[in-house]
């Protein structure tokens, strides 16, 4: 069964409310134990197994943290994709560097990492 947990700041706890479940309200202490408690609460109330619940969170935020946020999730997700490229090319390149014959140690000073990183780069699938 899916629901939507909309959790709003009580004091120190979360009020949740799950509207597809009637009469399904909980607390929790932390955002994390929100999905917990859901499932729980929503096999009490319907018979459906607590695992069978998918629970999508909606918590209670001013605009502005929202947006906050959200440009903090899209500054890490641009830099995990700048991660995952400089790990791609960093493939390629140790790569070509050990097709031309340098070493291990060579590479890495070139490159500014350790021996052992430029290992790890060359046991993985060149390309580029």
């Amino acid at each position: 069964m899916k629901g939507t947990a909309h959790a709003v700041r009580s004091g120190d706890w979360w009020a949740v409310d799950v509207p597809e479940v009637d009469g399904l309200f909980t607390q929790a202490r932390r955002l994390d134990q929100i999905p917990a408690m859901v499932a729980d609460a929503g096999e009490l109330l319907t018979d459906i197994p607590a695992a069978e619940f998918e629970v999508t969170l909606d918590y209670e935020l001013d605009p502005a943290a929202r947006r906050e946020i959200e440009e903090v999730k899209q500054l890490n997700a641009a830099a995990q994709r700048a991660v995952d490229e400089a790990s791609c090319q960093s493939r390629a390149v140790v790569h070509d560097l050990r097709q031309r014959g340098l070493s291990v140690r060579e590479i890495g000073v070139m490159l500014g990492i350790t021996p052992s990183r430029v290992s790890q780069l060359g046991k993985g699938k060149a390309t580029g």
